[in-house]
This record gives structure tokens, C-alpha cells and sequence, in this order.
């Protein structure tokens, strides 16, 4: 059997930012020292007079995005999700937000995945405070294939995109050739009818392995991969909810403010429906590996399937 390539998003963030940059002449990259753990280094040795190092001032940096977004250019402002989401909080608010100018937001090492950095470089909030910004498109993807479709089409959308990449190298599981990115549109990667496990980033992986898991114990399992989070494919959701009677959301993010309430918000308008949130509970990180943190906050694959079994049975 042949091994799995895997790839961390944020390497996907770097080398998309330098396909798209030998087509578009207009996009400009931004970072706040940076560069090497934001992989906006590899464009910076390609086009270094279209990188801009503004230091150690993510706030800084997202005002001088404003600003070339007025002027016609696309900036991507990129940074730890930690500072692009929580430091720079209100100038993404107030100077990109609310004139709806057409920044796009690279925003590597998010969740519980940064590993030994620990609880204060490990946003598990940023979803939730950046999909209350109004006009803000949020968008997490769970793998290379998805993460480099997701950059090109951030380009392409006119107005402000949050843009969700890890440290954490993952299995690449869209390498299909029927595989389409659609800002806003889920992808159904399995079809189930005991329950719907709709997941995000790295979170769709480890809900397959829990699909296969379940299905040994006779659980049926369809597996949703919700990329973009706002605006959400709301129709998918409820039509999966009407086909399976339970929901069960899975993110490496708190239960509180991201997909799980994004999902539940459709729900309870549409289609009161019995929905399991699984993700980082109300509490911080803390320092240690990766994956073992991924196991230790209930969130590999293992973990899922047990709450998911649970929560049908």
C-alpha cells in the first residue's frame, strides 16, 4: 500500500500565492515577520517587489492592506491566525470589514494542531469572531488539493475572504479528478443514513477514519465536508439532516461561534434537528505534539467515532 502524501495548508497557501502571481500583476502578499513560518517566503524569493514585511505589526499590516485595496490591487495579508483573527481584530473590522474592501486574510497555525506553541498561539476562536464581521466570507480547507483551489478562488471573489491554514502536515484526500471547489457549496465525500458528520479542515480527514470506523460497528455514516463556513451551504445541510435525523459537527475549533453553531443557526430555522458539536470545549490548549493534542482534545479519528456511536445509539 502506498503511503499518503500529506501536506500542511499553509505550505498550499505559499505555493498558490505564486501560481496566481504570474497570472495576476495586481496581487501583492503582506506579513508580519513572518514570512518563513507563514510559507509567504516562497513568494517573497519569486516576486520580493510585490512582498511587503511590515514587522511585528499584524495591526499595522491590515490598515496598509486597506489601503492597497483601494487602490485596485489584492492584497493578502497574511500571519498566525492568533494575530490575524485576535490582535488585528478591529482594524479587519473596521477598515476591511466594514468598507468591504477586498482584502484576503492568510491565517496559518490555527487550532489545537500549532502543537508545542501552546494555548496562547493556538486560536480556537477565530471562525467564530470572524464570521460575526458582516460581509466577511470564511473559508477553512481541509487539505492541499482544497487549500490552493480555495486561494485562487479567494482572488477571484470581490470583497473580504478569511482564509483558515495549519502547521500541521495533513493527508491530501481531494485529489480527484471530479473534485470542484465552489466558495459556499459543501462536498459529500461519503454517503451514509444513520447520521451526517459534517466537518472542516483537518477535521474531514479524521471524520472519514471515523466513518470507516463506525460503518465495522453498523453505523452508516455520510461525511460532509463544509470548506467554507460563511456563507454556509445551507441547503446541503438540511437536506443531509432531513436524509439522516442526526447531525454531528467535528472541528478543530471551540463548539462555540464555529461550524458547530454555524450549522446549528440553519437548523434551528430550517429543520429542528438533533445536533452533536465535537470540537475544543470552553477551555485553552496547551503545549505538547501535534497529534497527540489532536487525540488528548478528542479530535482523531478514534475519538469521533466513539461520540459519534454514543450519540446514534
Amino acid at each position: 500500500m502506498s503511503e499518503v502524501r500529506k501536506v500542511a495548508t499553509r505550505e498550499s497557501y505559499g505555493k498558490a500565492l505564486v501560481e496566481l502571481a504570474k497570472e495576476h500583476d495586481n496581487l501583492y502578499v503582506l506579513d508580519a515577520d513572518l514570512a518563513e513560518a507563514t510559507k509567504t517566503v516562497i513568494f517573497k524569493k519569486e516576486f520580493p517587489e510585490r512582498h511587503i514585511d511590515c514587522g511585528i505589526a499584524e495591526c499595522n499590516m491590515m490598515g496598509i492592506a486597506a489601503g492597497l485595496a483601494a487602490t485596485g490591487k489584492v492584497p493578502f495579508a497574511s500571519s498566525f491566525a492568533m494575530f490575524a483573527a485576535g490582535r488585528a481584530f478591529e482594524q479587519v473590522r473596521n477598515s476591511i470589514g466594514y468598507p468591504h474592501l477586498n482584502v484576503k486574510i492568510g491565517a496559518t497555525h490555527a487550532g489545537i494542531s500549532v502543537g508545542e506553541d501552546g494555548a496562547t498561539h493556538q486560536c480556537n476562536e477565530d471562525i467564530a469572531l470572524m464570521r460575526a464581521i458582516p460581509g466577511m466570507v470564511v473559508i477553512n480547507p481541509s487539505d492541499d488539493v482544497e487549500a490552493r483551489a480555495a486561494v485562487k478562488a479567494a482572488y477571484e471573489y470581490e470583497g473580504p475572504v478569511y482564509l483558515r491554514f495549519g502547521r500541521l502536515a495533513v493527508p491530501v484526500i481531494n485529489d480527484t479528478e471530479d473534485y470542484k471547489f465552489e466558495i459556499g457549496k459543501g462536498v459529500v465525500l461519503r454517503e451514509g443514513k444513520d447520521v451526517t458528520i459534517v466537518a472542516t479542515g483537518l477535521e474531514v480527514n479524521e471524520s472519514l477514519i471515523a466513518a470507516d470506523l463506525l460503518e465495522k460497528e453498523g453505523i452508516s455514516a455520510k461525511v460532509v465536508n463544509i470548506h467554507t463556513i460563511k456563507p454556509i451551504d445551507k441547503e446541503l445541510i438540511i437536506a443531509s439532516a432531513k436524509e439522516t435525523g442526526k447531525v454531528v459537527t467535528v472541528e478543530e475549533h471551540s463548539v462555540i461561534g464555529g461550524l458547530g453553531s454555524a450549522v446549528c443557526d440553519v437548523l434551528s430555522e430550517n429543520y429542528p434537528t438533533q445536533v452533536l458539536k465535537i470540537g475544543v470545549n470552553d477551555v485553552f490548549g496547551e503545549s505538547g505534539p501535534a497529534v497527540a493534542l489532536i487525540k488528548k482534545y478528542g479530535l482523531d479519528g478514534e475519538s469521533i467515532a466513539e461520540k459519534v456511536k454514543a450519540f446514534v445509539k
